[in-house]
């Protein structure tokens, strides 16, 4: 069984966030193939965040809140164990204290606080789960290249 971290790209695809849901169809579908395959899904914390801001910046204000409570109940059923996918354990301040002071190698790559706290996720899942493949999935590529098969 294979561990799959969702990135905001893929969770922004979901709840179908306009300007953010240009691949939803495809994503949906994957969903469905993830479930049935038995894949365990992880929400990272910081996509929840993300995916927020992003819907908080919807210009549509009508639009926003009916995404916005969406989102809330989203989040909810993944927090309540009833969503086909569980929210990772929040930012604990020793993990970060871990790898802030790799940022700076991370921000010359264009890579952001964000994705960094996802990709260290995805080190912390592969080291817990040495035996089950762990992937980061996202419509970026430099994040979907994160795919650790034991």
């Amino acid at each position: 069984m294979s561990i799959c971290l969702i990135d905001t790209s893929i969770f922004c695809n979901v709840l179908n966030v306009p300007n953010r849901n240009q691949q939803r169809d495809e994503v949906v579908e994957q969903l469905r193939q993830h479930i049935a395959a038995g894949v365990t899904l992880l929400l990272p914390v910081t996509a929840i965040i993300e995916t927020g801001n992003h819907i908080a910046q919807q210009g549509d204000g009508r639009v926003r809140r009916i995404v916005a409570a969406y989102f809330v109940d989203q989040v909810q059923q993944a927090l309540n164990g009833t969503a086909p996918w569980v929210t990772t354990p929040s930012l604990d301040l020793q993990l970060v204290r871990g790898y802030i002071d790799t940022f700076p190698d991370y921000a010359m790559r264009e890579v952001g606080m964000g994705d960094l706290s996802i990709i260290k996720e995805f080190e912390r899942q592969c080291a817990l789960n040495r035996m089950r493949r762990v992937f980061i999935w996202s419509t970026d590529g430099h994040l979907a290249a994160y795919d650790r098969v034991p």
